[in-house]
């Protein structure tokens, strides 16, 4: 099938070549790149090839898709740096963090002391608004 891209989309523009990048994955759907700003060493971004500013706009199957692939890169990458683990990261709209409007998993590389941190600060719900966001979640699925 012919690919929809943004020929205004810095990542379209890396799929296409008009952007160099360092590949460390390709395949007729996905590629994936190391991040020009890494957080440690290793650290890459998967794309679809397609071009899906955000999550809502991506179909299940083609999330699927690029969502199969992510194992057999995450664990290469962190096999190459020696890490012992990775953080998977998918920022879904500007107020989560996503820079770029085209739709991207982080793949994170994390060894033990490192310095990246991640701060869950977590919290309890108020007596009755669990529920209530409950019922609002289901009712939004129903929609």
């Amino acid at each position: 099938h012919a690919l929809h891209s943004d020929p205004n989309c810095v990542f379209c523009k890396i799929v296409a070549g008009a952007i160099p990048a360092l590949r460390v994955f390709e395949d007729a759907d996905v590629l994936a790149f190391l991040d020009v700003g890494p957080l440690s060493e290793g650290h890459a971004l998967a794309i679809p090839k397609e071009h899906f500013p955000t999550l809502e706009d991506m179909p299940a199957d083609r999330f699927a898709l690029v969502a199969s692939r992510l194992p057999r890169i995450a664990d290469a990458v962190r096999r190459a740096v020696g890490a012992q683990g990775c953080n998977l990261l998918l920022n879904v709209g500007r107020e989560a963090g996503q820079e770029v409007p085209h739709l991207h998993w982080h793949i994170i590389p994390r060894v033990a002391g490192d310095k990246l941190g991640y701060r869950w600060n977590a919290s309890t719900y108020p007596p009755g608004r669990g529920e209530e966001v409950r019922q609002a979640v289901k009712d939004a699925l129903e929609a």
